[in-house]
């Protein structure tokens, strides 16, 4: 399944997820609808609100009414308080996680649930990269299913483990393998092209992975979004989450120079190797 790098969604006014870019590589993701907006992980304010005003109609910006949170980090919160307090949206976050504002504080089990918006978002519990790092799956702005994971899964790639350990992360994702081929992947960087590179180290014969890393070269050189990625096309090309294919598990086993008994094993030699992979 070959990534999408057109905004998600249709009509000019009708309901998109619209990625606004932010720092060297961070996207914003915008959902659109009818004149609302919601924004997930907003760490810079001023693209929103240009983006807010761009996408408007008849000279009107849309109105941001939500503002939905993954996790702590500064690239991804920094906005969070002169975003809200300009507009008056509200904000969701994780409920383990010490955020600038956070009016909904969320956990596993919980919905966002915004009809005006068209969403209506399952919370997962996705610990790893932070400790309460949460993810949100479900409808938004006319694509159903959408994943928000954050920095949690990227394409080709996965979060760093700054708070969580392998074993944690590890299940977190396999949340994600659960869900359908077709959840369309809205990741918070744009990382594709490093990942695929790393990603072909370790499965240098995987084909669907070569033309992906091709499509994507292609993108990055025309200046376009290499995102959303899909889940399908992750579990075909992310060594991260095909810690059981024979291939992978192989590959780590020679990167870590010793047998690997697990997933979970070969999920942290892999990690181990992305992060010193240059």
């Amino acid at each position: 399944m070959q990534a999408t790098h057109a905004p998600a969604g249709v009509g000019a006014q009708g309901p998109a997820i619209l990625p606004v870019p932010a720092f060297s590589d961070n996207y914003i993701w915008l959902l659109r609808n009818q004149g609302l907006a919601a924004v997930v992980d907003p760490g810079d304010a001023a693209p929103v609100f240009d983006a807010l005003e761009k996408q408007g109609h008849e000279g009107e910006p849309l109105q941001l009414r939500a503002i939905l949170l993954t996790h702590h980090h500064a690239d991804h919160v920094g906005g969070v308080l002169e975003l809200s307090r300009a507009t008056g949206a509200t904000v969701y976050g994780p409920a383990l996680e010490t955020l600038p504002r956070c009016d909904v504080p969320l956990q596993e089990g919980d919905r966002v649930r915004l009809p005006d918006l068209d969403l209506d978002l399952a919370v997962l519990d996705v610990p790893g990269h932070t400790a309460g790092h949460i993810a949100y799956w479900g409808r938004a702005a006319g694509v159903n299913p959408a994943l928000f994971c954050g920095d949690t899964l990227f394409a080709g790639g996965c979060g760093r483990l700054f708070e969580g350990t392998p074993a944690q992360m590890h299940a977190s994702l396999e949340k994600f393998v659960t869900l359908p081929p077709e959840t369309q992947v809205f990741c918070a960087h744009e990382y594709t092209l490093g990942n695929l590179r790393w990603a072909l180290a370790v499965e240098p014969a995987n084909r669907t992975l070569q033309q992906w890393y091709q499509r994507a070269q292609q993108l990055r050189e025309l200046g376009l979004p290499t995102l959303p990625s899909s889940m399908g096309q992750e579990t075909n090309t992310n060594p991260f989450l095909r810690t059981q294919q024979v291939d992978v598990a192989k590959a780590a086993a020679v990167q870590a120079g010793r047998s690997l008994t697990s997933p979970v094993e070969v999920f942290a030699v892999l990690r181990e190797w992305k992060n010193n992979f240059k």
